[in-house]
C-alpha cells in the first residue's frame, strides 16, 4: 500500500515540478479546488501533485493531478489499485487500458504492520526509495472527474503488488516502481493488454527501507 510519499526539489525532480507550475491547468484547478500544488514535502491522498501523463497527441507532458479516485457511496478517495487486478475491475479497467501515468517521487512512505491479537496496528515509519537513483517512479492510472458545477479535472491512483521477501516485513503491499526506462512505455496510451502487463512486469523490488 502506499498512502504516502515525498517530493524534493532535487535536480532530477525540478524540471517536472516546475513544468506542473507553469500548466495552465494546475491554476484552473487552484481556483476552482481551492488547493495548491504540492511542490515540495510529504503527499498525502487528495493533494494535487505533478503528475506525468500523455497529451492529447500521446506526447509526454506534466499534468497537476489530485491523488485518489472518488466513487458514490464511497467517503474517501481510492488511493491504491491492485496490479494483478486492475485490468479486469470495472473502477479501474478503462484506466489501465487507456490513461496510465507515473508519479514521480523522491521516496514513498510505509508503516510496519503488527498483528496484535485480532488487529493490525502501524509501527516504526520507513522511507523507501530505488537503490542508486534519485527519482522514485511509481506507476499509476488516472480519469477525469467532474465537480457539481461542471469544472472537470484530472485523478490518479497508485497501482500496488506483492511486495519483496525484505519489503514484506513491513508491509504486504508496496507501489508498482518502474525503471528509468520503462516510464514512457508505460504512459503510452495504445498499448495492448500483454504489452501493459509486461511493462508492469518490469517493477522494481530491491528497495532501500531506512526507518526514519
Amino acid at each position: 500500500m502506499c498512502t504516502r510519499y515525498l517530493i524534493e526539489l532535487s535536480p532530477e525532480l525540478r524540471p517536472i515540478i516546475e513544468e506542473a507550475r507553469r500548466s495552465h491547468l494546475t491554476k484552473k484547478m487552484t481556483d476552482k479546488l481551492g488547493q495548491a500544488l504540492i511542490a515540495e514535502g510529504e503527499v498525502r491522498p487528495t493533494d494535487m501533485v505533478p503528475v506525468i501523463a500523455p497529451d492529447k497527441n500521446g506526447l509526454r507532458k506534466v499534468f497537476p493531478m489530485v491523488w485518489g479516485f472518488r466513487f458514490p457511496g464511497i467517503n474517501h478517495p481510492i488511493v491504491n489499485a491492485r496490479v494483478e487486478t486492475a485490468g479486469q475491475k470495472p473502477a479501474f479497467r478503462d484506466s489501465w487500458q487507456r490513461r496510465r501515468c507515473i508519479i514521480p517521487a523522491s521516496y514513498y512512505f510505509e508503516w510496519e504492520h503488527i498483528q496484535k491479537g485480532n488487529r493490525i496496528v502501524p509501527g516504526d515509519k520507513y522511507a523507501i526509495q530505488t537503490p542508486g537513483r534519485q527519482v522514485t517512479w511509481l506507476a499509476g492510472l488516472y480519469r477525469i472527474e467532474s465537480l457539481d458545477t461542471g469544472f472537470q479535472y484530472p485523478v490518479f491512483t497508485v497501482l500496488t503488488r506483492k511486495p519483496s521477501p525484505m519489503l514484506q516485513k513491513i508491509h504486504n503491499r508496496m507501489p508498482v516502481v518502474l525503471p528509468d526506462e520503462a516510464v514512457l512505455s508505460w504512459i503510452c496510451p495504445n498499448l495492448s493488454t500483454r504489452d501493459i502487463e509486461e511493462i508492469a512486469s518490469l517493477s522494481i523490488t530491491d528497495m532501500i527501507a531506512e526507518k526514519i
